[in-house]
């Protein structure tokens, strides 16, 4: 909160900043040109944290990073021959991400939302997903009316509304569109899925107009904290795969995977790779997933997402990172046993990376994922 004191001019600060990041400090009402210094409250004292110097205006901006363990600060400035500003206070937490598995609007759990409303699928996990500051999944359906259904065993389709629903009711920020199904009807509707997924509000990865689209990392920002996101799927039906000047998916190439992974943590804190890979109803990764995983690490990324095989596997934990090889079915119309068991890894995110990981176990019922009290 703004904060003044006689000649000092204004400080500001946000008051709550992701831990482990810089915190933006501003200032203004000094002479122009004055050279400051910010200090901090540490020991009974104040220390010197950095320095600034006003424009024109007497306005400045400066961002400090912390010094110490603690959650709560105070920080203030002080001009050479002036009181010092009031202390601003401010505290620091870690961003919470949920990542859940696979997500299909089509199919089985578009016949639910026609009878029971497009909400339901997500009514027992919706005020969870909504309580963390970024909620993930793997969007597993082309979302268009448009197209025809592409020769093979399973087409999944599912209509735009249901996006508008999974932003606003259910909270989704980032869809994995890099997947086995995102092209069932055709390039047109894939691309009409990416349009619809980056209009419902809501960022897509693994998929565009062409390769350089369908790798690009999307980057949100909580807190000041930058977490940026890149898809890649391992399960390519021919003609699934972009191409320099085609439409399509990600693949996931070690030398692709490395060389876009790398490109991410050059504009993040911190760095999410998502993955279609692995064996349908295997409990336990295989070795072309435990490669690419180890690709992804070693690149730069702070936590693997995996789905694909509609069953849950391990999640490791490997000091500030984690691997989650198969978050299973979530919005999807699983039968029983171990398909209807699913969960929402919660991810505590620092910009030292991962500080903390549990799984929410939830279990579907209907097409209607419910977390397990």
């Amino acid at each position: 909160m703004p904060a003044q004191a006689p000649g000092s001019g204004r400080l500001s600060a946000p008051r709550v900043v992701a831990t482990g990041v810089p915190v933006p400090l501003r200032g203004s009402g000094v002479a122009p040109g004055s050279r400051l210094t910010i200090e901090q409250a540490r020991r009974g004292g104040w220390r010197r944290a950095a320095r600034a110097r006003a424009d024109r205006r007497g306005r400045y901006r400066v961002r400090v990073t912390p010094k110490g363990r603690g959650r709560r600060y105070r920080f203030r400035a002080v001009v050479a021959g002036a009181a010092p500003t009031r202390a601003v206070r401010l505290r620091t937490r870690g961003v919470t991400l949920d990542a859940v598995g696979d997500v299909n609007l089509g199919d089985g759990v578009a016949a639910v939302m026609g009878q029971r409303g497009a909400r339901y699928p997500w009514s027992g996990v919706a005020r969870e997903l909504r309580s963390a500051d970024v909620a993930f999944g793997n969007l597993e359906c082309a979302v268009s009316t448009r197209g025809q259904a592409i020769p093979k065993e399973f087409n999944f389709r599912g209509r735009p509304g249901a996006l508008r629903v999974a932003r606003r009711y259910a909270g989704m920020d980032v869809f994995n569109l890099a997947n086995n199904h995102t092209g069932d009807f055709g390039t047109t509707a894939l691309l009409d899925t990416v349009r619809l997924v980056r209009r419902a509000g809501i960022k897509g990865i693994g998929a565009g107009r062409n390769l350089a689209a369908a790798s690009r990392p999307r980057v949100v920002r909580r807190l000041g904290l930058r977490i940026a996101f890149v898809g890649y799927s391992d399960i390519n039906p021919a003609g699934f795969p972009a191409g320099p000047h085609r439409p399509g998916t990600s693949p996931a190439t070690p030398s692709a995977v490395a060389k876009g992974v790398r490109r991410a943590s050059r504009r993040a804190d911190v760095v999410v790779a998502s993955f279609h890979w692995g064996v349908e109803r295997a409990t336990r990764p295989n070795a072309r997933q435990r490669g690419l995983a180890g690709v992804a690490l070693r690149a730069g990324a702070d936590a693997v997402v995996g789905a694909h095989p509609h069953v849950l596997q391990p999640v490791e934990r490997r000091g500030r990172r984690v691997v989650a090889y198969s978050l299973g079915n979530f919005v999807w119309s699983a039968g029983s046993g171990l398909t209807a068991r699913t969960g929402i890894l919660r991810l505590r995110l620092t910009g030292r990376g991962v500080a903390g990981a549990r799984l929410i176990p939830a279990r579907i019922a209907g097409a209607r994922p419910a977390i397990v009290r």
